[in-house]
């Protein structure tokens, strides 16, 4: 059994950062692929950010790109999204999610293994 821990969310102003994290237990990621969603109230699930354990691939969602960064810690079989410039639009609950391939999809419906949530909260 897969267990994912999301951590780090917050409230912060417009333009700051966060720095959330997902520390997975009781499985080897070396061929999983690990992403980030979000969900706002009302809102459909989102594809934020997804790495391919193994190789370092990474692809993220075109609302984030140049401002978020997805990493890993292969050692502590922790995952990192690094938010920055930071909009109220980016207000959110954060899920951490990974399923066993080596692709990377935005699918929430493919991915097997889910965090909790932690939320973010982007003040104007």
């Amino acid at each position: 059994q897969v267990q994912l821990v999301e951590s780090g969310g917050g409230l912060v102003q417009a333009g700051g950062s966060l720095r959330l994290s997902c520390a997975a237990s009781g499985r080897t990621f070396s061929s999983y692929t690990m992403g980030w969603f979000r969900q706002a109230p009302g809102k459909e699930r989102e594809f934020v950010a997804g790495i391919s354990w193994s190789v370092g691939r990474t692809h993220y969602a075109d609302s984030v790109t140049g401002r978020f960064t997805i990493s890993r810690d292969n050692v502590k079989n922790t995952m990192y999204l690094q938010m920055n410039s930071l909009k109220p639009e980016d207000t959110a609950v954060y899920y951490c999610a990974a399923r066993q391939s080596l692709l990377i999809t935005g699918t929430p419906q493919l991915y097997t293994y889910w965090g909790q949530g932690t939320q973010v909260t982007v003040s104007s």
